[in-house]
Protein backbone atom coordinates (compact mmCIF):
# COMPACT_ATOMS: atom_id res chain seq x y z
CA UNK A 1 0.00 0.00 0.00
CA UNK A 2 2.45 2.54 0.91
CA UNK A 3 6.27 1.58 0.25
CA UNK A 4 9.56 3.70 1.73
CA UNK A 5 12.60 2.58 0.30
CA UNK A 6 15.99 4.20 1.16
CA UNK A 7 14.73 7.62 2.19
CA UNK A 8 17.19 9.76 3.71
CA UNK A 9 17.06 13.74 4.81
CA UNK A 10 20.13 15.71 6.24
CA UNK A 11 19.23 19.27 7.02
CA UNK A 12 22.39 21.73 6.91
CA UNK A 13 24.35 19.54 4.56
CA UNK A 14 27.78 20.23 4.35
CA UNK A 15 27.45 22.64 7.62
CA UNK A 16 28.91 22.18 10.56
CA UNK A 17 25.72 21.82 11.74
CA UNK A 18 24.80 18.75 9.20
CA UNK A 19 22.02 16.72 10.74
CA UNK A 20 20.69 13.21 9.13
CA UNK A 21 17.12 13.54 10.24
CA UNK A 22 16.18 10.01 8.35
CA UNK A 23 18.74 7.78 7.72
CA UNK A 24 18.14 5.18 4.63
CA UNK A 25 14.88 4.65 5.87
CA UNK A 26 12.88 1.66 4.40
CA UNK A 27 8.96 0.80 5.27
CA UNK A 28 6.26 -0.94 4.01
CA UNK A 29 2.94 0.10 5.58
CA UNK A 30 -0.08 -2.45 4.81
CA UNK A 31 -3.32 -1.28 3.42
CA UNK A 32 -5.78 -0.64 6.80
CA UNK A 33 -2.57 -0.54 9.00
CA UNK A 34 -3.25 1.98 11.95
CA UNK A 35 0.48 2.60 13.11
CA UNK A 36 1.66 4.02 16.10
CA UNK A 37 5.44 6.16 15.51
CA UNK A 38 7.45 6.74 19.15
CA UNK A 39 10.79 7.88 19.48
CA UNK A 40 12.26 10.69 21.29
CA UNK A 41 12.62 14.09 19.92
CA UNK A 42 14.70 14.26 16.79
CA UNK A 43 14.57 11.06 16.07
CA UNK A 44 12.98 11.95 12.85
CA UNK A 45 8.85 10.75 13.10
CA UNK A 46 7.42 14.49 11.70
CA UNK A 47 10.12 14.76 9.29
CA UNK A 48 9.09 11.13 7.76
CA UNK A 49 5.23 12.60 7.73
CA UNK A 50 6.55 15.94 5.90
CA UNK A 51 8.62 13.36 3.65
CA UNK A 52 5.07 11.40 2.74
CA UNK A 53 3.18 14.62 2.50
CA UNK A 54 6.00 16.13 0.31
CA UNK A 55 6.43 19.52 2.11
CA UNK A 56 10.07 18.51 2.48
CA UNK A 57 12.31 17.09 -0.14
CA UNK A 58 14.04 14.15 -0.04
CA UNK A 59 17.71 13.59 -1.01
CA UNK A 60 17.66 9.74 -1.90
CA UNK A 61 15.06 7.43 -1.64
CA UNK A 62 11.21 6.38 -3.22
CA UNK A 63 7.60 6.76 -1.68
CA UNK A 64 5.14 4.85 -3.94
CA UNK A 65 1.97 4.70 -2.62
CA UNK A 66 -0.73 1.99 -4.27
CA UNK A 67 1.67 1.28 -7.20
CA UNK A 68 1.92 5.96 -7.46
CA UNK A 69 5.53 7.24 -7.19
CA UNK A 70 5.03 10.89 -5.11
CA UNK A 71 8.65 11.60 -4.86
CA UNK A 72 7.95 14.10 -7.63
CA UNK A 73 4.97 14.87 -6.96
CA UNK A 74 4.32 18.53 -5.39
CA UNK A 75 2.65 19.04 -1.82
CA UNK A 76 -0.16 20.23 -3.13
CA UNK A 77 -0.81 16.98 -5.86
CA UNK A 78 -0.17 14.85 -2.84
CA UNK A 79 -3.19 16.68 -0.97
CA UNK A 80 -5.68 14.58 -2.88
CA UNK A 81 -4.65 11.37 -1.94
CA UNK A 82 -3.20 12.01 1.83
CA UNK A 83 -5.31 13.67 4.62
CA UNK A 84 -3.40 15.40 7.46
CA UNK A 85 -3.69 16.93 10.69
CA UNK A 86 -1.28 18.59 12.23
CA UNK A 87 -0.38 19.60 16.26
CA UNK A 88 -1.41 22.82 16.01
CA UNK A 89 -5.03 22.83 14.13
CA UNK A 90 -4.59 26.48 12.56
CA UNK A 91 -2.39 24.32 10.10
CA UNK A 92 -5.66 22.30 9.27
CA UNK A 93 -8.17 24.32 9.65
CA UNK A 94 -9.43 28.43 8.64
CA UNK A 95 -10.02 29.83 11.64
CA UNK A 96 -11.15 33.54 10.40
CA UNK A 97 -14.21 30.94 8.39
CA UNK A 98 -17.00 29.36 9.73
CA UNK A 99 -17.79 25.72 10.18
CA UNK A 100 -19.67 24.85 7.11
CA UNK A 101 -17.00 27.09 4.93
CA UNK A 102 -13.98 24.78 6.18
CA UNK A 103 -16.33 21.89 5.48
CA UNK A 104 -17.59 22.93 2.25
CA UNK A 105 -13.82 23.76 0.86
CA UNK A 106 -12.69 20.23 2.05
CA UNK A 107 -15.62 18.65 0.11
CA UNK A 108 -14.21 20.29 -3.01
CA UNK A 109 -10.57 19.29 -2.68
CA UNK A 110 -8.79 18.39 -5.90
CA UNK A 111 -11.58 20.74 -8.00
CA UNK A 112 -11.54 24.27 -9.52
CA UNK A 113 -13.80 26.04 -7.61
CA UNK A 114 -14.64 29.81 -6.11
CA UNK A 115 -15.77 29.76 -2.04
CA UNK A 116 -19.44 31.11 -3.10
CA UNK A 117 -20.02 27.98 -5.66
CA UNK A 118 -17.90 25.31 -3.07
CA UNK A 119 -20.76 25.77 -0.61
CA UNK A 120 -23.44 23.87 -1.64
CA UNK A 121 -26.64 23.99 1.09
CA UNK A 122 -27.86 20.72 0.18
CA UNK A 123 -24.86 19.66 1.84
CA UNK A 124 -25.75 21.24 5.19
CA UNK A 125 -28.17 18.04 6.50
CA UNK A 126 -25.24 15.59 5.14
CA UNK A 127 -22.61 17.91 7.24
CA UNK A 128 -25.43 18.15 10.77
CA UNK A 129 -25.69 14.51 10.06
CA UNK A 130 -22.21 13.69 10.42
CA UNK A 131 -20.83 15.67 13.14
CA UNK A 132 -23.68 14.29 15.13
CA UNK A 133 -21.93 11.61 15.38
CA UNK A 134 -18.75 13.10 16.77
CA UNK A 135 -20.86 13.66 19.97
CA UNK A 136 -19.10 17.44 20.13
CA UNK A 137 -22.58 19.37 19.66
CA UNK A 138 -20.27 20.75 16.13
CA UNK A 139 -23.70 20.18 14.30
CA UNK A 140 -25.24 23.02 15.84
CA UNK A 141 -22.25 25.22 14.79
CA UNK A 142 -22.28 25.69 11.04
CA UNK A 143 -22.20 29.27 11.32
CA UNK A 144 -19.89 29.40 13.45
CA UNK A 145 -16.13 30.40 12.97
CA UNK A 146 -13.45 27.80 13.55
CA UNK A 147 -11.71 30.13 15.82
CA UNK A 148 -14.56 30.30 18.09
CA UNK A 149 -14.49 26.94 19.29
CA UNK A 150 -12.52 24.93 21.61
CA UNK A 151 -9.65 23.06 20.80
CA UNK A 152 -10.96 19.86 20.60
CA UNK A 153 -13.72 20.93 18.56
CA UNK A 154 -11.15 22.10 16.51
CA UNK A 155 -9.01 19.19 16.30
CA UNK A 156 -12.45 17.34 15.73
CA UNK A 157 -13.30 19.60 12.53
CA UNK A 158 -9.97 18.82 11.08
CA UNK A 159 -10.34 15.01 11.62
CA UNK A 160 -13.53 15.08 9.77
CA UNK A 161 -11.84 17.47 7.01
CA UNK A 162 -8.81 15.36 6.59
CA UNK A 163 -11.03 12.15 6.04
CA UNK A 164 -14.14 13.22 4.14
CA UNK A 165 -12.28 12.50 0.53
CA UNK A 166 -11.21 8.94 2.02
CA UNK A 167 -7.70 9.24 1.62
CA UNK A 168 -5.52 6.79 0.55
CA UNK A 169 -3.54 8.32 3.56
CA UNK A 170 -3.81 9.77 6.77
CA UNK A 171 -0.96 11.34 8.62
CA UNK A 172 -1.44 12.52 12.15
CA UNK A 173 1.23 14.58 13.68
CA UNK A 174 1.09 14.69 17.36
CA UNK A 175 -2.70 15.84 17.26
CA UNK A 176 -3.66 15.56 20.40
CA UNK A 177 -0.77 17.20 22.10
CA UNK A 178 -1.61 20.67 22.45
CA UNK A 179 -5.03 19.03 23.98
CA UNK A 180 -5.74 19.14 27.90
CA UNK A 181 -6.10 15.23 28.78
CA UNK A 182 -9.35 14.71 28.91
CA UNK A 183 -9.79 16.31 26.03
CA UNK A 184 -7.07 14.62 24.17
CA UNK A 185 -8.82 11.17 25.28
CA UNK A 186 -11.95 12.85 23.33
CA UNK A 187 -10.50 13.54 20.17
CA UNK A 188 -8.62 9.97 20.20
CA UNK A 189 -11.97 7.90 20.43
CA UNK A 190 -13.46 10.20 17.46
CA UNK A 191 -9.50 9.77 15.69
CA UNK A 192 -10.47 5.73 16.22
CA UNK A 193 -13.70 5.60 15.26
CA UNK A 194 -13.33 7.83 12.02
CA UNK A 195 -9.91 5.90 10.91
CA UNK A 196 -12.31 2.73 11.86
CA UNK A 197 -15.28 3.50 9.89
CA UNK A 198 -13.25 4.69 6.65
CA UNK A 199 -11.16 2.19 6.91
CA UNK A 200 -8.21 4.51 6.31
CA UNK A 201 -4.49 3.51 6.47
CA UNK A 202 -2.91 5.80 9.09
CA UNK A 203 0.39 7.03 10.57
CA UNK A 204 0.11 8.92 13.66
CA UNK A 205 3.17 10.48 15.64
CA UNK A 206 2.53 10.72 19.16
CA UNK A 207 4.43 11.13 22.34
CA UNK A 208 1.59 9.74 24.65
CA UNK A 209 3.06 5.97 25.21
CA UNK A 210 -0.65 5.04 26.24
CA UNK A 211 -2.00 6.48 23.08
CA UNK A 212 0.77 4.26 21.57
CA UNK A 213 -0.08 1.07 23.25
CA UNK A 214 -3.82 1.53 23.32
CA UNK A 215 -4.40 2.44 19.26
CA UNK A 216 -3.37 0.75 16.38
CA UNK A 217 -2.28 -2.66 14.95
CA UNK A 218 1.30 -1.53 14.83
CA UNK A 219 3.84 0.24 17.01
CA UNK A 220 7.26 1.80 15.43
CA UNK A 221 9.87 3.02 17.38
CA UNK A 222 12.34 5.74 15.66
CA UNK A 223 15.43 6.62 16.91
CA UNK A 224 18.14 9.06 15.19
CA UNK A 225 16.35 8.55 11.89
CA UNK A 226 16.04 4.80 11.90
CA UNK A 227 13.16 2.28 12.43
CA UNK A 228 14.72 0.13 14.81
CA UNK A 229 11.48 -1.46 16.74
CA UNK A 230 8.30 -2.51 14.40
CA UNK A 231 5.51 -4.61 16.45
CA UNK A 232 2.22 -5.76 15.68
CA UNK A 233 -0.26 -8.38 16.26
CA UNK A 234 0.25 -10.18 19.37
CA UNK A 235 3.56 -8.34 20.06
CA UNK A 236 2.17 -5.05 20.16
CA UNK A 237 -0.94 -6.04 21.91
CA UNK A 238 1.09 -7.57 25.01
CA UNK A 239 3.46 -4.50 25.50
CA UNK A 240 3.41 -2.64 28.72
CA UNK A 241 4.83 1.03 29.56
CA UNK A 242 7.63 -0.81 31.05
CA UNK A 243 8.65 -2.67 27.97
CA UNK A 244 8.12 0.40 26.11
CA UNK A 245 10.48 2.73 28.38
CA UNK A 246 12.89 -0.50 27.97
CA UNK A 247 13.08 -0.40 24.22
CA UNK A 248 13.97 3.26 24.79
CA UNK A 249 16.64 2.80 27.55
CA UNK A 250 18.27 -0.13 24.99
CA UNK A 251 18.44 1.97 21.38
CA UNK A 252 20.06 4.83 23.64
CA UNK A 253 23.28 2.81 24.97
CA UNK A 254 22.88 1.29 20.90
CA UNK A 255 23.71 4.30 20.18
CA UNK A 256 26.11 5.60 22.93
CA UNK A 257 28.17 2.23 22.31
CA UNK A 258 28.46 3.33 18.62
CA UNK A 259 29.80 6.20 20.02
CA UNK A 260 32.41 5.82 22.18
CA UNK A 261 33.28 3.27 19.38
CA UNK A 262 33.60 5.58 16.64
CA UNK A 263 31.14 3.89 14.91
Amino acid sequence: MLKIEGLSKTFNQDTPLENRVIDALSLKVERKDFITLLGSNGAGKSTLLNLIAGTLEEEEGQIILDGQELTPMKAYKRANLIGRVHQDPRLSVSPNMTLLENLSLADAKGHSFSLKKAIDLNRTSYYKEQLSTLGLGLETKLHTKIGLLSGGQRQAVALFMAVMKKPKLLLLDEHTAALDPRTSEIIMGVTEKLISQEEITTLMVTHNMNHALSYGNRLIMMHEGRIVEDLRGKDKAELTAQDVIAMFKKNAEVIEDRMVLGL
